[in-house]
């Protein structure tokens, strides 16, 4: 029909004008390639340990396949319970203060929508997981970038958030141990950022999926700080440490008046996580500690080789203090991100992510993933220091 609009112009500029996620094109690109070494994908290698897989399979044979409360299963909300009460000290009623929801993603989503109003300024630190920018944007909140530093180790300062505060902030996103730096806080730097967050009276979205894998010292979370807790939305879930990334299993922890906002947006539109999900998790809280352990020793292995195989190729890498990514530095062959990327997929067949996928003060690093087999980190080192002698 003459001067209608193309389709193009029907999506919602929102949605058009922000990018794909750079990661995606990155693999977009690697999928074309045979026999590719991936280092590139922050998924465990893991099977989900057996048991986990049992319990959902007799929760199959029992004729569990119906529909859970919104809030989800009241046996796995007592399991989070005492799950976060024994890591932080803190308790949350399993009847109004968690929700368990489709992967951390979801849980993210719900609390940014349930909090934030158009013109709203959401703080994040960059280099940062790739949703967190989009995710605000989609609840036409204003998402504002802290850059952190290789010099800080990826660490996230009070002093950098001053500088970045206004009167327009409203939530501080924080996401340690980190993804894409494998940066850690202290307990004295969590409790310096509590102090910001009361200070300007922001309420905290702390996302602690990699919580269980930390490496030289125990997590601290912010929830434990004095005056934190009523002012914090807990989000976790069971991908990384658990090896469930399949399962999208997620869960928030906060006030009543929190959860319900949240769960008020989640009936409408997940209605509820999948209870065979749900059983596979509670068997993961309650009886899953030893195999956690088992994976932490294996990804600590394969971290100490990483980072003993970039200070023999002469490549500085900030030493991961948790998660399972090596963020390295390659800005001395004078090469983008991205170019470098590139040149090391078609030269050697080694898949890497750009750190521009994390946001631009990721210019002039690669994040690796250490979630993969030690055979094929081997081999992949081997590679890039073939490839990095050529430069």
């Amino acid at each position: 029909m003459s001067g209608s609009k193309s389709l193009h112009d029907r999506i919602a500029r929102t949605v058009r004008e922000i990018p794909r996620s750079g990661i995606r094109d990155f693999f977009d690109i690697v999928s074309t390639r045979k026999d590719v070494i991936s280092l590139g994908i922050g998924e465990p290698d893991f099977v989900t340990p057996w048991h986990i897989r049992d319990a959902a399979a007799r929760a199959l044979d029992r004729g569990q396949t119906s529909y859970t409360s919104n809030m989800g299963l009241l046996s796995l909300r007592r399991s989070i319970s005492r799950y976060v009460k024994q890591k932080s000290g803190v308790h949350y009623s399993p009847e109004d203060e968690v929700l368990i929801t489709v992967g951390v993603s979801e849980g993210l989503d719900l609390a940014v929508r349930a909090l934030v109003e158009p013109g709203d300024e959401v703080l994040y630190h960059e280099p940062s997981y790739v949703s967190y920018n989009p995710i605000v944007q989609f609840a036409y909140g204003v998402p504002v970038a802290v850059p952190t530093r290789k010099e800080n180790g990826f660490r996230l300062t009070r002093e950098e958030l001053e500088a970045a505060v206004t009167p327009k902030s409203k939530l501080l996103l924080l996401n340690y141990p980190n993804n894409p730096t494998g940066a850690a806080l202290s307990q004295q730097e969590v409790e310096d950022v509590a102090a910001f967050a009361i200070a300007h009276d922001l309420i905290v979205l702390t996302d602690e999926i990699y919580d269980e894998l930390t490496y030289e010292r125990d997590h601290f979370s912010i929830i434990s700080v004095p005056g934190m807790r009523e002012r914090t939305i807990y989000l976790h879930g069971f991908s990384k440490a658990w090896a469930m990334t399949g399962w999208r299993m997620g869960f928030t922890c906060a006030p009543p008046e929190l959860t319900e906002a949240m769960m008020k947006i989640h009936q409408y539109t997940m209605l509820c996580a999948p209870i065979l999900s749900q059983e596979a998790a509670r068997e993961a809280l309650e009886h899953c500690a030893e195999d956690v352990a088992h994976m932490k020793q294996e990804y600590m292995q394969r971290r100490n080789f990483m980072r003993a195989s970039f200070k023999q190729m002469g490549i500085d890498c900030v030493e991961p203090a948790g998660a399972f990514y090596a963020f390295v530095d390659v800005s001395r062959f004078g090469l983008s991100a991205h170019q470098f990327a590139l040149d090391l997929l078609e030269a050697e067949n080694v898949a890497v992510v750009p750190g521009t996928a994390f946001g631009s003060c990721g210019e002039g690093f690669i994040r690796c993933s250490y979630a993969t087999s030690m055979d094929r980190i081997t081999l992949a080192m081997e590679r890039m220091a073939r490839f990095v002698k050529t430069l």
